[in-house]
């Protein structure tokens, strides 16, 4: 699938990033297993800490929506200098990943202008997960 259209998401929720520390605004744009799309973008703060990454912003969005089926996610950054290639998930944003999602949820980035896609089993080999009995 070519997933252009939730890159393009995750670029205008970027521009409502609250990056004053970093200067690194960062956009995130979660499709849904029913093409329903949450966006996030990072907000940081003072305390380091307490920042928020774009990708759990995304999540915690639609998680307080009610939904719980997840497709993919696509992940773009901008510096002073304008786009860059390959922003990656952090590891705690792969964990929180891995608590919604199984090894197929795929992880758009850009590199070069275009849209490569990763599965989380491959960003999260062996995740740390929850063991409750169904």
């Amino acid at each position: 699938m070519d997933y252009t259209f939730l890159t393009e998401k995750a670029r205008e929720a970027a521009k409502n990033s609250y990056s004053p520390y970093s200067g690194f605004a960062v956009g995130a744009a979660l499709l849904l297993a029913d093409g329903r799309i949450f966006c996030g973008c990072n907000c940081e703060n003072a305390s380091y800490g307490a920042s928020l990454c774009a990708e759990r912003a995304a999540f915690s969005a639609a998680v307080s929506s009610g939904a719980r089926k997840f497709e993919a996610i696509a992940v773009v950054g901008f510096g002073p200098d304008g786009e860059r290639d390959k922003v990656m998930p952090c590891g705690i944003c792969r964990q929180v990943m891995a608590e919604f999602c199984d090894g197929k949820f795929r992880v758009v980035v850009t590199e070069n202008g275009k849209n490569k896609i990763f599965s989380l089993s491959e960003l999260l080999p062996s995740a740390f997960a929850d063991f409750r009995a169904d």
